[in-house]
């Protein structure tokens, strides 16, 4: 006759699969700690006007409406590695400022929580662009504003040359006709010229926002304080065995 101890065994093993997967169901959340999230968020904004404002203050930015990017080759290198460096270091920022409010020691979730300050700031760059404040995020992130449906177009950076008056001498006439001419061709120009400057504003745009969430990623990586390797999530058990 079996003893007490061996009836518990025997049901223990047989429920042993059940508890298994009872473990395998059950979700393994990653808390995220919001204020952080929130601060890294305002300094990934701040280091985006601060930068914005850098490049235009030293002549990296030109934000007047005829300085559109038409031919992405005749873009200075000067301008090209500003722009780069500001959307990837602002949210480098970010993402580390984050990460150390949130006193992360792992790389997962300083990482997700990086990324989360990125998708943070990116409606509020496009709301803040919308409102008029592109002109202080540089070239690239200042193109999120776009052009409403119900606004009115962008005025062209051309004026049209006034009518001569009634009294307009022939040479006045001559000058007038010349100068429509000219304005003429400007437009006709514009125009032509318009799709392909909304293409390539778009895909500066859009590298923006890529390398700034590349960066916040990186940023909430460093701030863990881990090593920076692909591979060290595999020897991660075995060195806290020997560290401890």
């Amino acid at each position: 006759m079996a003893t007490v101890e061996e009836v518990i065994r025997q049901r223990e093993m047989r429920r042993s699969p059940d508890v298994a997967e009872m473990r395998y169901e059950q979700w393994v959340h990653w808390p995220v700690n919001w204020s952080a999230v929130w601060v890294g968020t305002l300094a990934a904004i701040s280091a985006v006007l601060i930068f914005g404002l850098i490049g235009t203050a030293v002549g990296a930015y030109a934000m007047q409406p005829d300085s559109r990017v038409v031919d992405l080759h005749k873009v200075a290198i000067g301008s090209l590695i500003f722009a780069v460096c500001g959307a990837f270091f602002a949210f480098v920022i970010g993402g580390w400022v984050a990460g150390k409010i949130a006193g992360i020691l792992r790389a997962e979730p300083g990482m997700l929580h990086g990324a989360i300050v990125w998708l943070m700031t990116t409606p509020a760059l496009v709301a803040f662009a919308a409102l008029g404040a592109g002109s202080y995020m540089g070239s690239w992130h200042g193109a999120l504003a776009g052009t409403p449906s119900w606004g009115a177009p962008a005025a062209l950076p051309f004026d049209r040359p006034d009518l001569p008056g009634p009294n307009a001498t022939a040479a006045d006439q001559a000058r007038y006709q010349s100068a429509l001419a000219d304005y003429q061709t400007h437009v006709k120009q514009w125009r032509e010229d318009t799709p392909r400057a909304v293409r390539n504003s778009a895909l500066g745009t859009v590298t923006a926002l890529l390398l700034g969430l590349v960066g916040s990623v990186i940023g909430g990586w460093m701030a863990c304080g881990e090593p920076m390797s692909l591979t060290y999530h595999r020897t991660r058990h075995l060195a806290a065995t020997h560290h401890g």
